[in-house]
């Protein structure tokens, strides 16, 4: 299973579905990542600081512990 955290600067990905429960996933889809939208990873961190992703045209940082829970395409 490949999530969001496998990702590589620069790339695209389609998302599959979003794991796990709480704020963070709530976070994510209020930002409207749901099944079958394209994200783009802009800028990814060293290991467990943010990464960034441009979703319709916002940009939503989270923890890379947190991109675990999107899997994508």
């Amino acid at each position: 299973m490949k999530t969001l955290k496998d990702v590589s600067v620069g790339e695209n990905a389609t998302v599959k579905r979003l794991h796990g429960e709480g704020p963070v996933k709530r976070r994510i889809m209020d930002m409207g990542i749901t099944k079958g939208v394209e994200v783009h990873v802009r800028k990814v961190a060293p290991l467990g600081d943010p990464m960034e992703l441009t979703v319709r045209g916002y940009e939503l940082s989270l923890r890379k512990a947190d991109a675990e829970m999107i899997e994508v395409e």
